[in-house]
């Protein structure tokens, strides 16, 4: 399947598709094969857009799978995201000091009720921009969305969060 193709389905069911947010290299700099020297300095030069923080249970098997994919599918270099289990306290100092936009992604309803304060079920808090308080920082956005392993249940589904991670990305652009 070539890839107008793809893009012609992905647009059939109403779903976005992102283009890659690598820079391309100006012809007339050589491009340089990354070595152990330069590798950090290559990650740190990138443009970052945002630090994810994702919630939830930790995922295992197919769930890691599908976790690493969805990193992977919104193009985040390693120190752009961390996993947070929902019950640890947030270190202010985990927070960006150069006004860096941070959002929460929460998998599962019980993750987001338990990072906003509110006590609606999932289907309430999806597509809804929810609070996260710090505490000696602003107020962080949050995005529930459903647990990897519901997902990997019922496939259907990874369309919703399909929906829920481009709201999520849409925060992170006008922050």
């Amino acid at each position: 399947m070539n890839t107008d193709t793809n893009t012609r389905f992905l647009k059939e069911m109403g779903i976005t598709q992102w283009t890659s947010r690598e820079l391309p290299i100006p012809a007339s700099e050589p491009h340089i094969a990354p070595t152990e020297d330069n590798l950090h300095q290559n990650t740190a030069d990138k443009i970052s857009f945002g630090t994810w923080w994702f919630f939830g249970n930790k995922p295992q098997g197919d769930a890691q799978v599908l976790f690493t994919n969805i990193v992977r599918v919104l193009g985040l270099n390693t120190h752009e995201w961390s996993w947070k289990i929902p019950t640890d306290k947030i270190n202010p100092l985990e927070i960006p000091q150069d006004g860096e936009p941070i959002v929460a992604v929460a998998f599962g309803g019980l993750a987001a009720q338990k990072l906003s304060g509110e006590k609606e079920s999932l289907p309430d808090l999806r597509e809804t921009i929810l609070a996260m308080s710090v505490e000696g920082a602003q107020e962080i956005a949050l995005i529930a969305t459903f647990e990897l392993n519901q997902l990997l249940s019922k496939p259907k589904d990874k369309r919703l969060l399909w929906q829920d991670l481009l709201l999520a990305k849409s925060v992170l652009l006008n922050c």
